[in-house]
């Protein structure tokens, strides 16, 4: 584990373009915002430190983006997060309060690389041993900070006082355009988190993630990553996944390395294996992803389509919803 460093949000467009929502549907349309490289927002690292201070504070991204318990050890920190403006919050009956612990870990698996770890916690809730562990998995261009900005530590508790059983979050960095799987350079962000992420959780006094949820390219590394988990693992949740009905529009985002790869990870190739039950599935009606998103619903339990576009001001509205059908869904299974 090394020092933490302080995360902020950055104001740029990301993969230069134009204003948030300019993209509409249709070919010409998709393909520039293919090749733009979507992403949440400009995250950027403004300075080092060992003690860090999280919030839920957020900005608007000038772009959309993305294509696609224990005692806190030294070099970590947690703090209770600050709702952003907007966000809906606990009523002031309840106790449990959202708890963000942040650190570093180097990780074998991405050439070790130093990779940030946001661990969110409803304190009150339960035990954090005996709480569920989701995964979520950000979009391109993004860091595990764009959970926070986003503003899922309060709408996790605030979902949790209406009565959603309660369960914990990790967030890790997965890299800038991986889509959550081997690339060519040998980073492997699908490798640490399955063989690194849980002996990391298991440090905090945490479970092995049972769950996950994904952001664009994260809601293609959260399919890749249940189908390798196998047959038994679930819930999924993916917001706007940035999946590719053809080879056409997958090398349009230039990180595949050829064709084989795309053919390897595309969870749309692959509807014929375990992702994950239940699996739910939220996108914008006017999202270039829809159409992809459409074919992928055919095998869900929980899909909506819903007006709105491929941004960040989309996925704040809908992941109350999301939280509360992976909450439930990981209670369903525990019952059973």
């Amino acid at each position: 584990m090394i020092g933490s460093p302080v995360l902020g949000l950055g104001t740029g467009a990301v993969g230069g373009g134009a204003p948030a929502g300019t993209f509409g549907p249709g070919t010409l349309g998709r393909r520039r915002l293919l090749r733009a490289g979507l992403g949440l927002g400009g995250l950027a690292v403004i300075g080092t430190g060992t003690a860090v201070a999280l919030s839920g504070g957020s900005s608007e991204p000038t772009a959309p983006g993305g294509s696609g318990g224990p005692g806190t050890p030294s070099g970590a920190g947690t703090t209770p997060a600050t709702a952003p403006t907007g966000t809906a919050q606990p009523s002031a009956a309840t106790s449990v309060v959202p708890s963000l612990r942040s650190e570093e870990q180097r990780s074998t698996a991405r050439n070790g690389a130093a990779v940030k770890m946001i661990t969110i916690i409803p304190q009150g809730a339960a035990r954090p041993a005996d709480l569920p562990v989701c995964v979520a998995l950000h979009g391109r261009g993004a860091t595990a900070q764009a959970w926070t900005d986003l503003g899922l530590p309060q709408i996790l508790v605030a979902a949790i006082a209406a009565g959603v059983p309660p369960f914990a979050v990790v967030a890790v960095d997965g890299g800038d355009a991986t889509y959550w799987r081997r690339t060519p350079s040998g980073d492997d962000p699908q490798k640490m988190l399955l063989d690194e992420l849980p002996g990391w959780l298991a440090k905090q006094g945490l479970r092995a993630p049972e769950a996950v949820m994904g952001i664009s390219m994260g809601g293609f590394g959260s399919l890749r990553y249940a189908r390798n988990r196998g047959a038994g693992f679930g819930p999924v949740a993916v917001l706007s996944p940035a999946l590719f009905r053809s080879w056409g529009d997958a090398k349009a985002v230039g990180v595949f390395k050829d064709e084989a790869d795309w053919r390897e990870n595309e969870p749309l190739l692959h509807q014929d294996q375990p992702h994950g039950r239940p699996i739910g599935v939220w996108c914008g009606t006017e999202d270039p992803f829809c159409d992809a998103a459409r074919k992928l619903a055919g095998d869900t339990v929980q899909a909506r389509f819903t007006p709105g576009v491929h941004d960040a001001a989309y996925w704040r509205k809908v992941l109350p919803d999301a939280v509360a059908f992976l909450g439930r869904a990981l209670a369903g299974r525990g019952a059973g």
